[in-house]
């Protein structure tokens, strides 16, 4: 092959009480990217769609362009490329948009080399899409978005992650109101320190997610579905946050939280029609106020990044 066009899924990170620990991959929105091998060394964006020009074609600076020089660099690999970057996501979302530009890049450049590297050998270069974006290699949007499920991610030193099942009828709610957070000052308001009894309270919860999730338990994935840490204070960045987040639980959905750094806020539910009701009541509650939104309902996709051309 000599181009290939790749989608790579959005993806919700933290999922409640896993701050940079969780993650997992829907069906939609997400990024599609085309990749064409050159006849030089060099890595050239030609063109970016659905960002409104907001996106560098740097490929020094761009999600997309950064992992696969990094990769290229470490298979000792002199191939050019051509890169073509569709958005089909919106920007600063809560969403993984730029892990799912990252993904899709370096994982259409390295099926066009033949595969020196598996699937989740690519993780590495994908991170450093995700430190061009925010500053901060994370791994709980790009480990879903390159590997797909649900992925927890037990250690960054070093790097240790794996993936665990989930119900086969859990769905997602994805509600982004049109306004934009921005991932870096998302994470600036953070604090460094927490309470003991906040730590554990946390722990608590997140071993009560892998439990749920494992044991198809919805009633424990909607009891774990608490954060004590990084959502009260994020929460202040969204408007109408508590008043969605209380109308999802009021049209059955087991649990509701930001997805990300926001302002997108996901909930889950236990059956697509009970998803579908959450998504109507979430986008209802936003309406209220004059916010429009974007919605989303999806089983959580187990595939990951797909070859569609």
């Amino acid at each position: 092959m000599d181009s290939i066009n790749v989608f790579a899924p959005a993806t919700v990170a933290n999922v409640a009480c896993g701050f940079d620990i969780f993650g997992l991959a829907v069906d939609n929105p997400g990024d599609e990217v085309i990749v064409r091998k050159r006849n030089d060394d060099k890595i050239i964006i030609e063109k970016i769609t659905g960002d409104d020009g907001k996106l560098t074609l740097d490929p020094t600076k761009n999600t997309v362009s950064v992992p696969i020089i990094k990769y290229l660099s470490q298979i000792d690999s002199k191939q050019g490329f051509d890169i073509v970057l569709n958005k089909k996501m919106p920007l600063g979302s809560g969403l993984g948009s730029s892990s799912a530009s990252s993904v899709a890049g370096v994982f259409a450049v390295n099926k066009l080399l033949n595969s020196p590297l598996e699937t989740k050998e690519l993780l590495p270069f994908a991170m450093e899409g995700e430190r061009i974006a925010c500053g901060s290699a994370h791994a709980d949007n790009v480990a879903p978005a390159l590997l797909g499920g649900f992925v927890v991610i037990r250690s960054y030193a070093p790097l240790d992650f794996f993936q665990i099942p989930t119900p086969e009828n859990l769905f997602v709610t994805i509600v982004h109101p049109d306004i934009e957070v921005n991932t870096k000052d998302a994470r600036h308001i953070l604090k460094n320190e927490v309470s003991m009894k906040k730590a554990i309270s946390q722990m608590g919860n997140v071993g009560g997610m892998i439990a749920g999730l494992m044991s198809s338990d919805y009633s424990l994935i909607g009891r774990s579905m608490v954060d004590f840490i990084i959502e009260p204070i994020r929460s202040i960045l969204i408007p109408q946050f508590f008043e969605v987040k209380m109308a999802a639980t009021d049209a059955g959905a087991l649990g509701c939280s930001i997805s990300g750094a926001g302002p997108s806020i996901f909930a889950f539910s236990e059956g697509k029609e009970t998803a579908e009701k959450v998504e109507k009541a979430m986008k209802q509650q936003f309406e209220k106020v004059g916010i429009h939104t974007n919605s989303y309902v999806s089983a959580i996709n187990n595939v990951g990044p797909k070859i569609i051309g």
